[in-house]
């Protein structure tokens, strides 16, 4: 079900940059079309491969607009805090009434079933039950566990089984989304090939992960290449790959020197 809250952001939200990827884990946690998740600091900086600062500061612009919730006085199983995308669960209710007024005996005009109960203050889906405790904004509690157990198939398997990097493949979506966001015109063919090389050897060693975790990690990751520079030369080295071979007619500090720019090209900046 996650799913249904997750295409919400991607296709209604306002948020930006590392706000949007903050929303997406959170949505991505979601059980239920009441779109209520718990998380940690931690665990969003995991998902969004993002700063500690960059994070918080995502979720505080988020708190303050109408996208985002925190739920007051509850506390997830590792003292995580609990949020709501209220925006989401309304558009989601109103489709599932769209549906039901569509399906129901007797016409459009007949009442639709409640899509569910309890508003947003009851416990998402099937969870265990949490202590009861205090804590408004997120905490600094350890990386919690994923709670999604229900997601739509992607590339071709369920995406609540686990694999490395190397088994998630660019699929119809995802180029659709590059395309969209205007990040293929940007980088080229070339360039997004290069860009997801260079992706899979830096998450080659990474632990396995869902299918579409791997896809948001992937569209985080094109979503910050840079737009290949023609006048510097190609010296990214990856790890466990070989060393690029020095561009001709350069000096060994010109070389060094080019070498340290296109690291710091890979180096997250926390606004991303």
């Amino acid at each position: 079900m996650s799913y249904d809250a997750r295409e919400w952001v991607w296709e209604h939200s306002r948020a930006k940059g590392t706000a949007r990827m903050v929303l997406l884990a959170v949505a991505d946690r979601c059980v239920d079309r009441r779109c209520i998740a718990y998380a940690s600091v931690p665990a969003l900086m995991k998902r969004c491969n993002a700063s500690r600062t960059a994070v918080r500061d995502a979720l505080d612009k988020l708190l303050d607009g109408p996208e985002l919730a925190a739920l007051a006085g509850r506390t997830g199983p590792r003292g995580e805090t609990y949020y709501h995308l209220p925006a989401a669960a309304a558009w989601l209710a109103g489709q599932a009434a769209e549906e039901d007024r569509n399906t129901a005996p007797g016409g459009p005009d007949s009442d639709p079933a409640d899509p569910f109960e309890g508003g947003p203050d009851s416990d998402p889906g099937d969870q265990i039950p949490t202590p009861r405790g205090t804590g408004f904004r997120p905490g600094r509690g350890p990386d919690s566990d994923p709670q999604n157990r229900r997601e739509p198939k992607v590339n071709g398997r369920e995406s609540s089984s686990t694999a490395p990097a190397a088994a998630w493949q660019i699929d119809d979506d995802a180029l659709a989304w590059a395309q969209q966001h205007g990040h293929l015109d940007r980088l080229g063919e070339d360039g997004l090939r290069a860009a997801d090389a260079k992706w899979r050897a830096y998450r080659a060693a990474a632990a396995p992960r869902t299918a579409a975790a791997w896809g948001a990690d992937w569209r985080a990751w094109i979503a910050r290449e840079r737009t290949p520079t023609p006048g510097r030369p190609a010296l990214y080295a990856v790890p466990g790959g070989p060393t690029p071979a020095p561009a001709a007619g350069m000096t060994r500090a010109e070389q060094h020197t080019a070498a340290l720019l296109a690291a710091l090209d890979d180096l997250p900046t926390g606004t991303e």
